[in-house]
């Protein structure tokens, strides 16, 4: 499968979940460049490892995936990510430890800086956890002043890493934003006067409190992801593209990596010119299918071979008709 020319930066952390007797790699940005590579889009993951074991693992699947390692810095003193994951004893949520002073949170950005430019990365991706020290933040912050690529953000509000402050600038920074319906009201109790239930999010209070948030930070377009019952686009000229439910292919395993995959898709609809309305429906249609396995990516690259069977060797219609209702 050919690649496609637009490369698509992807900047945070890449790690690994810590179960104790068995590790897994991880962290939202590196799952979204692992998706875009499979799908044969040109990537640059922007991320720091430790020059440990789990830092060459990280590298051997990059390898795996035929991703460039241009923008994987090595760090001879902190160690590569590590989310310490503790199983509740009655099947209920796990318990999360993200470590601190771990590799990406030291990206530097003179390499970063550089490996950009020369792989002419066209968009940006990015979320908010790898922005929670300083020195990775002030790396971001140059990368996002250094050209006109478009920015796309992943906002994930995690509790003791993510402050309002960060959730502000990164909304700011942004052209497209992506959230869940719990990141959505955090949103609107942040920075409007209105806090809609999202239960229907066809409802005027709804669509009046998005409308708020696109005109405060510029935003073009606001994404935001329902789980089952499918997506929602704003966007900035008042227009609302929806994304109905998709049927999963098969059980319910786990929703861990949902949202990475939506943006992977996204991302790739976008960079191939696909029709917002299909792009959506794609997107959310991978998105359902990683629900059926256990993990955020799947162990085998044949997962794949599918959606890329149908929507990269006989693109989405680019005549179709969005579904969209003004605002």
């Amino acid at each position: 499968m050919e690649t496609a020319k637009q490369t698509i930066a992807v900047f945070g952390e890449a790690l690994v979940d810590d179960f104790g007797d068995h590790q897994v790699l991880g962290g939202a940005p590196f799952n979204v460049a692992r998706h875009l590579a499979a799908f044969g889009q040109a990537v640059l993951m922007l991320t720091r490892v430790g020059d440990d074991a789990n830092g060459g693992r990280v590298r051997a699947e990059c390898a795996r995936f035929g991703m460039e390692t241009a923008g994987v810095q090595v760090d001879a003193e902190r160690p590569t990510g590590r989310v310490l994951v503790e199983r509740s004893a009655d099947g209920g949520s796990h318990r999360f430890t993200i470590l601190e002073d771990q590799a990406y949170d030291a990206i530097e950005a003179g390499p970063a800086l550089a490996a950009c430019a020369e792989a002419g990365a066209d968009t940006l991706y990015f979320g908010t956890l790898a922005q929670r020290a300083p020195a990775s933040q002030r790396t971001l912050a140059r990368l996002l002043e250094a050209g006109p690529a478009h920015r796309y953000l992943d906002l994930n509000v995690r509790a003791g890493h993510v402050t309002e402050r960060c959730v502000y600038g990164s909304l700011h920074a942004a052209d497209v934003v992506k959230v869940n319906e719990e990141e959505l009201q955090d949103l609107f109790g942040w920075y409007t006067h209105l806090r809609p239930s999202t239960a229907d999010m066809r409802d005027a209070e709804v669509r009046s409190a998005c409308a708020t948030l696109l005109r405060i930070f510029n935003l073009q377009g606001l994404i935001v992801t329902l789980g089952a019952r499918g997506a929602v686009y704003f966007g900035a000229d008042g227009g609302c593209v929806e994304a109905p439910p998709t049927a999963m292919p098969g059980a319910l395993v786990d929703t861990v990596g949902a949202g990475d995959a939506f943006s992977a898709v996204f991302l790739t609809g976008r960079a191939r010119g696909w029709p917002l309305d299909q792009t959506l429906v794609c997107a959310n249609e991978f998105a359902g299918a990683v629900c059926c396995i256990a993990g955020a990516v799947p162990a085998g690259l044949d997962f794949y071979r599918p959606f890329i069977e149908r929507w990269l060797a006989c693109p989405p219609c680019v005549n179709a008709a969005p579904r969209s209702s003004a605002r």
